[in-house]
């Protein structure tokens, strides 16, 4: 079974310096039906004004995961980590048991844009950690995160993988699904069928009960998506 949350139908939030799209519920967006899905908790899609971000706040027994679109993010946290994160990387903060983090857009004339994403972990408590990488734009599925940072992967505290799917126009490709196990797509750019459900940039999909899942670029551009494989 594939049920589709179009883009449109998503919850937001404006506050002048922060627009923000809501997967789930979160905030001050409340929608009893659309709670998260196995223990993706999370997906904002966030666009921070020149100069502006965060300020310093805290988060415990989460893992965050923030993939740029456009921009930069220039972070801090309490463990010490400077960083910049620029478009195409993936950032992976563990919260385990408390840390404190400040996220900015980096640079003072352009917007930034960047996907927030929170998945709750099989464990609480233990040491926060941060990991961040970039795994390039390679075509088909590129493993992102998993529970054992096989690979160069990121590790993630949840029984559950994050893959990329980058497919250029007229190609196919087929992930096989463990039974038990669920999914979630989000459509980041251009045309995507899954098996024989059209998404569009913003969209997501939870799959149930499906085995091997065909995602199809039937369009006339590259299509990118975020898939969540989940217990």
């Amino acid at each position: 079974m594939i049920t589709v949350r179009h883009a449109s139908d998503r919850g937001q939030a404006n506050f002048g310096w922060l627009q923000s799209r809501h997967t789930f519920s979160f905030g001050s967006y409340y929608d009893p039906h659309h709670m998260g899905f196995s223990a993706l908790r999370v997906i904002n899609d966030d666009i921070v004004s020149p100069a502006a971000g965060f300020d310093t706040h805290g988060h415990r027994d989460m893992e965050i995961i923030s993939l740029v679109l456009e921009g930069e993010i220039e972070h801090k946290d309490s463990q010490g980590n400077r960083q910049t994160l620029p478009a195409g990387e993936f950032q992976l903060m563990s919260a385990g048991r408390g840390i404190y983090h400040s996220e900015y857009n980096a640079s003072s004339t352009q917007a930034l844009r960047f996907l927030q994403i929170w998945i709750e972990p099989n464990e609480q408590g233990g040491e926060p950690g941060y990991q961040q990488k970039d795994f390039g734009k390679q075509a088909g599925f590129t493993v992102i995160a998993t529970p054992t940072g096989e690979n160069g992967t990121l590790r993630i505290k949840q029984d559950a993988r994050l893959l990329q799917l980058i497919l250029p126009p007229s190609e196919s490709v087929t992930l096989p699904l463990e039974a038990g196990r669920h999914a979630y797509v989000h459509q980041v750019a251009g045309p995507l069928d899954v098996e024989t459900t059209s998404l569009a940039p913003g969209d997501g999909a939870k799959i149930e009960d499906i085995h091997h899942v065909t995602f199809s670029n039937k369009g006339n551009e590259t299509s990118q998506a975020l898939v969540f494989d989940l217990p």
